[in-house]
């Protein structure tokens, strides 16, 4: 009977911290991403200085609060899974064991307490709370063309790196030591920032022939701006003309199993996985 008792006690706790489709679960959410906000936020007021040493003692009290909340919430959360050990090696467990150990190393290591505002990323849960559902179909969309298209950049950024390269060295040997060029590394350092057209300022070409490179490379830093987003650009428009197609397609055919990874539906009946991109098929059942 007791037994029993601890089991319905756990169940109850599991559906108001995993869950949100009642009043309770949903107030628990709503409530915990108001403490993570707030905790946030006080991590940031504590790194100014001068609130620092007019409010360090009474900032430090609260924080002691919000980790006992948090670490009595994640034991919680440990304690009532279902699957403890998935919850734990899971990215929001992960991320919830993080958001409090920052706090308990500080102890030891002063510096270790900013590493707290780990904590904002446990306000990604705000898309499960309010039932965000597009917005996370539009992540997955993003994340599918950026994984498609990282052939392509990678490939870019080789291309940049070897430019960035050529030019120290091309303005290493034309500006020199006198005019800040001190080795190609440093020079390496200026093409960054010009191609990238954030422009320091710390160092700068004093040569004509140097000023003429310099300008061929800043025109040339507004077309690579351009390169990576209209690959991904790309890769995202196609992205959605599969999803349109396999809208369709489950219209016509909804028993047909399809991939929910690269939009595929041309698959044996009998196949598990996408002949495209390997991924596990589902039957969708509209």
């Amino acid at each position: 009977m007791q037994e029993m008792r601890y089991q319905i006690v756990k169940a109850r706790v599991g559906h108001i911290i995993f869950e949100t489709d009642t009043w309770g679960a949903r107030a628990f959410d709503i409530i915990l991403l108001c403490l993570i906000l707030t905790s946030v936020l006080l991590v940031m007021l504590e790194s100014v200085a001068s609130l620092q040493a007019q409010y360090g003692a009474l900032m430090r009290s609260v924080e002691w609060f919000f980790t006992a909340v948090f670490s009595l919430e994640y034991l919680l959360r440990v304690w009532s899974a279902r699957k403890r050990w998935r919850y734990v090696f899971s990215f929001f467990g992960l991320i919830d064991l993080l958001s409090i150990l920052p706090f308990y190393l500080s102890l030891f290591f002063d510096s270790s307490r900013y590493f707290l505002i780990i904590r904002a990323l446990r306000l990604l849960r705000v898309f499960r709370v309010f039932k965000l559902s597009r917005y996370l179909g539009e992540a997955n969309t993003l994340r599918r063309a950026l994984r498609a298209s990282r052939a392509k950049i990678t490939v870019f950024i080789g291309t940049v790196v070897i430019l960035v390269i050529v030019i120290g060295a091309l303005m290493h040997v034309i500006e020199g030591e006198a005019n800040g060029f001190d080795n190609i590394p440093k020079s390496a350092y200026w093409a960054i920032v010009t191609l990238t057209t954030v422009g320091y300022g710390d160092i700068s070409p004093k040569t004509p022939l140097g000023q003429l490179v310099a300008s061929l490379v800043m025109i040339l830093g507004y077309g690579i701006i351009a390169v990576p987003t209209g690959i991904v650009t790309a890769e995202i428009n196609q992205q959605k003309n599969r999803l349109e197609r396999l809208q369709k397609s489950i219209e016509n055919n909804p028993e047909a199993k399809h991939c929910p990874n690269c939009y595929s539906d041309e698959h044996q009946n009998d196949a598990r996985y996408c002949r495209h991109c390997g991924g596990a098929l589902a039957k969708i059942i509209s």
